[in-house]
């Protein structure tokens, strides 16, 4: 079982930014190292469906985002404490939406959510 806990939302201007923490904890998260995780940052927009933003590889690999957010969004990984991070600037009012990670292969946080408006 593998337990993700999203924060950092919250409502911030048009072109503010904001910083987004999902940390990881559970029974798989003692078995199985951190590091060994895919994981994803993942939107979803009122009356719209799921996306994808973010891929963060495992053991160190390269890091993959949509095209709607390269160039304002970065995402690492701390794995030491089992945590990733989105960091969202130049935000604007279509970034609106419920930011949720998830750890390959079936493992999701309840979300945390972004309100871009002035």
């Amino acid at each position: 079982q593998v337990e993700l806990v999203e924060s950092g939302g919250g409502l911030v201007q048009p072109g503010g930014s904001l910083r987004l923490t999902c940390t990881a904890s559970g029974v798989n998260m003692r078995r199985y190292s951190f590091s060994t995780y895919v994981m994803m940052w993942y939107r979803q927009a009122p009356g719209k469906e799921r996306e994808f933003v973010a891929r963060l590889n495992s053991d160190g690999g390269s890091t993959v985002y949509a095209d709607s957010v390269k160039g304002r969004f970065t995402a690492s990984r701390d794995d030491a404490k089992k945590s990733i991070y989105l960091q969202m600037n130049d935000l604007q009012p279509e970034a609106t939406a419920v930011y949720f990670c998830n750890a390959v292969p079936g493992y999701w946080g309840k979300g945390t959510l972004v309100t871009v408006s002035s």
